[in-house]
């Protein structure tokens, strides 16, 4: 069996939850053959590899969203485009449907150079017609740049080599499951998607709030995503999600009911039973955040948090544990906002080993504005720690329980919720009693729910079911 593994932006190259449960995948299933499509934004993105790549893990094809393959316009032929093939990109670009099919097999063309089809006359000729009927208020060279700067990135998605496998898996929507969509309509061999997040929703939200769209191209950018997310519930054959108020969204984003399941992320019980521990002479009181300083994970609220606690309980000290480089300037944003708040105490690790550290904290925190259901917890859960989480994505269903009744394993906050997030961290810092019992309740619902060899079982089904579809 060879599987093709698409990645937007992570393995294995960024070290993080998606990129674990890649590994995770691969590891556990020796016997079948992994390729791995990993989309990034530019060769910029693209270092050494953070992970020890498995054997079974035959080929990693590197594709770039900011590739336009330039070429000298004077010795190219000049793209010629039928009437089926211009009317296919121009219900892609700014129409509300889409004949995904003739756009697919346009791309897989040898000779579509994505340079000769951005400066070409008919990409003209379909912005121009757009423009003319929606968007006179602005200049046109400005409406132009801006719509080879929107498709520039799908179209270089497109533009992939395709590989065949005897079925694809993508770990996301969005460009990755554009990229299986498009390998399922080749080769017409099966398709999962699995979403650990929303990606649609997800953009929506970062360009409602992003600078770098001005309001007059937001409801474009949001439109295309949008059809990529129709396109991606159509072509999978099944979808998963981790958690059942994430199938909930699915449907009700228009993926049907029958393609969905749920598998949720899975974690070994015992990788933390030989941590380091806390030193008994270790005055503070750890709080520790394992994660990748990013804008999405909101590292900011939680600095502002721990200082407003620390103000009332001085032996508190906080443990940022993660990469640094994913976005360096929100990085030394945070540093910065330490040194202006007078924080004391605040340790940025960079990249660990989660076994060194883990066991040392007293309590877990995550302030994300975005989650899907974060393995952070569950190796919190793992340690016996309990963990203080804004309320997004899975996180409450994983602190208070779904199917149990051991009770909460730690407090749920709102998200940006300064005051709140520092008065959960000081009813923990002064309640040792409370948060061993959070710790066990966590431990005991990793252990019945979320034990990797179980979780691995559902997918071996999966792909055998999948590996039966193209068969047939």
């Amino acid at each position: 069996m060879r599987v093709c593994l698409i990645i937007e932006g992570a393995y294995p190259y960024i070290q993080g939850g998606m990129s674990n449960w890649v590994q995770q995948l691969m590891l556990k299933m020796p016997d079948v053959e992994f390729v791995v499509q990993s989309i990034a934004a530019d060769r910029t993105s693209h270092g050494e590899f953070k992970y020890e790549i498995p054997p079974n893990c035959l080929e990693i094809e590197e594709i770039y969203l900011q590739d336009d393959d330039y070429i000298d316009m004077r010795t190219q032929k000049k793209l010629r485009m039928s009437d089926d093939d211009y009317y296919a990109l121009e219900g892609l670009m700014f129409g509300t449907e889409v004949d995904w099919e003739r756009v697919f097999h346009f791309f897989d063309r040898k000779n579509v150079s994505l340079n000769a089809l951005l400066t070409g006359k008919d990409f003209l000729s379909m912005t121009l017609n757009y423009y003319q009927k929606n968007y006179v208020r602005v200049t046109f060279t400005d409406f132009l740049w801006s719509m080879r700067s929107m498709y520039l990135p799908l179209f270089s998605v497109l533009k992939g080599h395709p590989m065949k496998a005897d079925f694809y898996h993508s770990a996301s929507g969005g460009y990755a499951g554009i990229l299986g969509s498009m390998q399922r309509s080749l080769y017409r061999k099966p398709f999962l998607m699995s979403e650990h997040g929303f990606y649609t929703r997800e953009r929506e939200e970062e360009i409602i709030k992003a600078d770098w769209v001005q309001g007059v191209y937001k409801d474009l950018w949001i439109a295309q995503f949008h059809k990529i997310g129709d396109c991606c519930y159509r072509y999978a054959d099944k979808v998963t999600s981790l958690y059942p108020d994430g199938r909930r969204i699915q449907i009700e984003s228009g993926c049907p009911a029958g393609k969905t399941l749920v598998i949720p992320n899975g974690i070994n019980p015992e990788r933390f039973s030989g941590a380091a521990q806390k030193a008994e002479d270790d005055p503070c009181i750890n709080v520790g955040a394992l994660l990748r300083v990013t804008p999405i994970k909101d590292v900011k609220t939680m600095i502002r948090a721990y200082a407003l606690a620390r103000e009332r309980c001085p032996r508190l000290k906080l443990w940022i544990m993660g990469s640094l480089d994913e976005t360096p300037d929100y990085a030394r944003e945070c540093q910065e906002l330490v040194q202006e708040l007078g924080a004391q105490d605040v340790e940025f690790t960079g990249p660990i080993r989660p076994e060194d550290y883990i066991g040392r904290m007293d309590m877990m925190i995550l302030s994300s504005l975005s989650e899907g259901q974060p393995l952070s917890i569950l190796e919190g859960f793992t340690a016996k720690k309990p963990f203080i989480v804004t309320n997004v994505g899975n996180c409450r269903g994983l602190i208070e329980g779904e199917r149990d009744a051991w009770g909460p394993a730690g407090i749920v906050v709102p998200i940006m919720g300064v005051s709140k997030m520092a008065e959960a961290i000081l009813k923990l810092a002064n309640d040792p009693e409370l948060r061993q019992r959070m710790g066990e309740a966590g431990n005991r619902r990793v252990r019945q729910f979320y034990d990797e060899s179980d979780i691995m079982s559902q997918y071996r089904r999966v792909y055998e079911e999948m590996a039966a579809l193209q068969e047939g």
